[in-house]
This record gives C-alpha cells, structure tokens and sequence, in this order.
C-alpha cells in the first residue's frame, strides 16, 4: 500500500540527513508536511559504534524530526556502486511514497560514498518515471512515478548553495538529532577511537556552517541546498 510523502530524503549513512538537512525537515513536518527518510547503508564500516547502535540511533533521531517513515536499504556500506540493482531498490522506494520533493546527498565531498550517492539517487529519480523500468512490490507492479525536483544538502566540503532554508528557530532540536547518534559524537567519556567527527569541535563546526548560510539572508541559521534544474518563481517577492 502506497504512502504519499511531500518530502523524501535519501542518505548514504545514517545521521548525514540529521547533520545535513534535519531543519529543513523538521521545518516542513511542523507546517504539516509529511516527510521521511531512507538510509542506503546500516554505517557498518562507521569507526564507533555497531550497525545494530547505528539503528537505535536512527530511531531516536526520527522522534526528535517526527519523522512520518524511516527505512534501510542495507547496500553495502563503502563499496556500494551505481548499478541497476542498486537503481531499482531506489525506484522501488520512489514509487512507493510518491514523494513531490527528494533530497539527496552533496553532489561531492569528503566521504567518497556521499557523491556516489548523489548520483545515484538522481539517475534512479528519473528512472521511477519510464513505465517500461518494471518494479513488483508485494506483488504488485508499480506505477511509474518522477519526483518534481531533487535538491542535494550540502554536507563537510563547503559547496555554494543555489538557495538555503532559514532554520533558526530549529537549531537546537537539529543539534538534539545529531547529538542521538550517541557513539558517532562527541562524548567525553567514550572509550572509542577518535574520528574526525567525534570531537566537540565537529559540533561547533556544523553550528558554524548553519551560520554562515543564514548570514546572507539575514537569519541566524540556515541549511543550503544545490538545485539540479534552474529553479523558477511567480514573482520577485518570492525572492525577499
């Protein structure tokens, strides 16, 4: 049984939505979207923390966003590459909410996993809406179905966004979902190995790059976006 989502964003690992793009979301949701999330991988290759953590983190996460559905995909974490296999389980999930809006990951970035998932994504988006591309779930076959636009969030490279997304009154309940992912992040007294995300640091950073995309536009916090077609308006005083 299909279940209509306004907003449906795709992440190579857990917590790259939540560090990404969590106040957009939850933006949305509290203007009564309905929005969720699918993960490509379990993380299992993450340095802290075990697949079976990385879920109940994922879980905790989704009720501070009042995420409406999560799922995994469970592709290889690290290896994972853009074939048709990989395609299809994407178009399935594409057809299945009939999202209006996809997010997917930074075009490019540190983490090699993060563009090749970027792409994905995209080819599969436009895949979801040829007909003669058959999916059965449950089995049924799929009507076809193309997102109206996908949007990339910009994640640890610093990317120019095409438009940002005043977050300011939802930066702490983004920190708060970040903070969920308790064995990536910083806590002081883990026994873990260092990470170049597990430090404090790593927090102020994400806080810092949310106030230098709000600067432009005059608020304090804000998440950015790249577009993969121009984008269009009504009137100038969309723009203001």
């Amino acid at each position: 049984m299909n279940q209509f989502l306004d907003i449906l964003a795709f992440a190579a690992h857990p917590d790259d939505v939540e560090l990404s793009c969590s106040g957009t979301l939850m933006k949305h949701i509290d203007e009564g979207k309905k929005v969720g999330v699918i993960d490509l991988t379990e993380g299992e290759l993450g340095s802290r923390g075990s697949v079976e953590l990385r879920y109940e983190e994922a879980d905790a996460a989704s009720k501070i966003m009042g995420l409406t559905v999560r799922e995994n995909l469970k592709i290889a974490d690290g290896f994972f590459e853009i074939n048709e296999e990989n395609k299809l389980k994407i178009v399935k999930a594409i057809r299945t909410y009939k999202p209006k809006i996809v997010l997917a990951n930074a075009v490019e970035d540190r983490h090699p996993d993060h563009g090749r998932a970027a792409q994905l994504v995209s080819e599969a988006c436009f895949l979801a809406g040829l007909r003669k591309v058959e999916t059965i779930v449950g089995g049924q076959l799929q009507e076809a179905y193309r997102p109206q636009v996908v949007y990339h969030y910009i994640q640890d490279r610093y990317i120019k966004p095409d438009f940002v997304v005043d977050i300011t009154p939802y930066i702490e309940r983004k920190m708060e979902a970040i903070q969920a992912y308790k064995s990536q992040f910083y806590d002081p007294n883990s026994t873990e190995p260092q990470t170049p995300i597990s430090g404090a640091d790593f927090l102020d950073f994400v806080k810092a790059r949310c106030n230098e995309f709000g600067r432009p536009i005059g608020a304090q916090y804000a998440e950015g976006f790249t577009a993969e077609r121009l984008l269009g308006v009504e009137s100038f005083f969309d723009l203001v």
